[in-house]
């Protein structure tokens, strides 16, 4: 099976696996995607970010990331919009840049100095291609 949009991909599968009260879901490795887990965990969104060798018929990497889930066993992310499209991409310049979900969100943006959240990126004064949206 061929994905055409890997990263929406792999949002789908952190939803799902929350959705399904999974407490681990592997994702196919790719740098980029690699980033993206690290990025949200240090936000608080996963509690864990590994890559994996699985073996079987064919060997894959992975990546496990550990879904989070809140004291009414809700999972953490509540939702995941996958804005910038491999047909249709998405810049904000920085000074463009606004609160995701009244500021109980975060925005990922890939920018010259890496992934950065939308509040990290207006930090640093930088804007770039808007990967996703995260509540």
């Amino acid at each position: 099976m061929v994905i055409t949009d890997p990263i929406a991909d792999m949002f789908m599968r952190i939803r799902n696996g929350g959705a399904a009260k999974k407490t681990v879901v592997y994702i196919p490795f790719s740098d980029l995607k690699m980033r993206i887990a690290n990025t949200l965990m240090k936000e608080g969104y996963l509690s864990s970010v590994s890559k994996k060798i699985l073996k079987g018929r064919i060997t894959e990497r992975m990546i496990a990331v550990g879904i989070i889930y809140s004291e009414d066993k809700l999972p953490l992310v509540r939702g995941m919009e996958r804005v910038s499209r491999p047909s249709c991409r998405s810049y904000i310049g920085a000074k463009e840049l606004r609160p995701v979900n009244q500021g109980h969100g975060i925005m990922l943006l890939s920018t010259p100095k890496g992934i950065l959240t939308g509040e990290e990126a207006r930090k640093e004064h930088v804007g770039g291609e808007i990967i996703g949206k995260i509540w």
